[in-house]
């Protein structure tokens, strides 16, 4: 159990060299907080979205955070990885890839991926390591002094700037109370939700999740935000569920819209074919979500712009990996999101931070999140018009509340939930809804 008397864990401990600090112990705890009833390709989010958190204390009283999904089946990978991570060097990040690695070779490959079935393809090795490199740069941090950014190179910017990332959502989960956004199911609902993130949080561009409508709602929305938001870059995801015919005829209707189409089609080589008869960049996340994904996507030339995720791309630093092989191939790079919580905040705003060719404003779920529902001590990661300033303290520059990770971890057991599954809840409230790919 964890110590419910310490509110928060301070980062100030002793300073010692490298090459003495091991791993002692490692905790992973999966937690839930609340999220609404966000519609997307595959169904719509449950009442409680799951993460989990991992803490890596070493013998020199240094301590190192990560977060990631919390699925099930992830996080009993995530503990038999930590496992395999006692004694090891946190400085020595090869060493750390390597053990995650060979504690998953007899995996069973049985799902828990996090994404609710939108995103299958990404590395396994990749998707547990993640959390275990940002925990280890956090310590590296800690121990020396300086911000993850300094490790990933120096920080070229102080702030980074996030996007207003726009759903289709009900007013409430059935049977609950409707949240302060309320319903927005048509191009009136999208514009008035679009009011409040600008208003809220002062967001420079606008990202609206599709995929859920027929398109020529979904483009209308498109056209009723640019007018409404005539100086407002704007980005519109149908998660890859159209055809190239009608992700053609869509991205011709909007060309004067947007500042790019994200994964029309989920193939490669269809949104090679989108990408050849539009005038619109492709982004994506969906497509390329792996080192082995990038040479087929370049040689096709099938996309424009990598939103890059360090929970699929292995953490921190082989996401700069990712960065320098964009760069070489003239990709333009931004990154995805996932619901998240304050620490996967954090490791976001750090790697963009140091990433000189972050082309396009992040997206983020953070404003989704309700204030209270967070693991780290509250106050250090604020969006304000449309920013966020980049922590500079040591390590990821911010602090565990473990009463927080307590109390949330007590809602993951009460929630009941153990596996991301938009498209299950869906079909518990529509028994008609099927998921189908492409669905137009």
């Amino acid at each position: 159990m964890l110590d419910a008397t310490t509110q928060q864990v301070s980062s100030q401990s002793p300073q010692s060299e490298p090459t003495s600090c091991r791993v002692e112990r490692i905790e992973v705890t999966p937690v839930a907080f609340a999220d609404p009833p966000l519609l997307n390709s595959v169904g719509v989010h449950e009442p409680f979205a799951l993460r989990a958190i991992v803490v890596v204390h070493t013998n020199t009283g240094h301590y190192g955070l990560g977060e990631t999904y919390g699925d099930e089946a992830h996080v009993a990978r995530l503990r038999r990885a930590a496992s395999a991570l006692q004694g090891a060097d946190p400085f020595n990040l090869n060493l750390i890839s390597r053990l995650v690695s060979e504690s998953l070779v007899q995996d069973n490959g049985q799902g828990g991926h996090g994404t609710g079935g939108m995103v299958t393809t990404t590395s396994l090795d990749d998707r547990v390591l993640s959390a275990f490199n940002v925990a280890c740069l956090d310590i590296q941090g800690k121990v020396l002094g300086v911000p993850v950014s300094t490790l990933l190179g120096g920080a070229i910017r102080e702030y980074v700037d996030f996007s207003g990332y726009l759903f289709y959502k009900w007013a409430n989960h059935p049977g609950r109370e409707s949240d302060k956004w309320g319903e927005a199911i048509d191009p009136a609902g999208i514009v008035a939700q679009a009011r409040k993130m600008v208003t809220d949080y002062g967001f420079k561009a606008l990202k609206l999740k599709g995929g859920v409508f027929p398109p020529d709602q979904e483009a209308a929305a498109i056209e009723a935000l640019h007018q409404e938001f005539p100086d407002i870059p704007l980005r519109l995801d149908p998660n890859g569920v159209w055809s190239v015919p009608t992700a053609i005829e869509v991205g011709h209707r909007l060309e004067a819209s947007l500042q790019y189409l994200e994964d029309p089609c989920l193939r490669i080589a269809d949104n090679a074919a989108v990408r050849a008869a539009i005038n619109l960049p492709i982004a994506t996340n969906m497509c390329v979500v792996s080192f082995a994904d990038l040479q087929p996507a370049i040689k096709a030339q099938a996309v424009d712009i990598v939103l890059s995720d360090h929970h699929f791309w292995g953490g921190l630093s082989r996401s700069k990996l990712l960065s320098g092989i964009a760069e070489t191939f003239g990709l333009s790079l931004s990154m995805h999101s996932n619901s998240h919580l304050g620490i996967s905040f954090a490791a976001m705003i750090q790697l963009a931070a140091a990433t000189e060719n972050i082309d396009y404003a992040c997206d983020t779920h953070w404003p989704w999140k309700l204030e209270e529902d967070d693991v780290i001590v509250a106050g250090t990661l604020t969006i304000q018009d449309g920013k966020v300033q980049v922590p500079t303290g040591p390590g990821l520059g911010v602090e565990l509340d473990t009463q927080a990770l307590e109390r949330m971890h007590q809602q993951y057991l009460d929630c009941g939930l153990k596996q991301r599954d938009d498209t299950s809840y869906m079909q518990s409230i529509d028994p008609t809804y099927e998921l189908k790919s492409p669905r137009w």
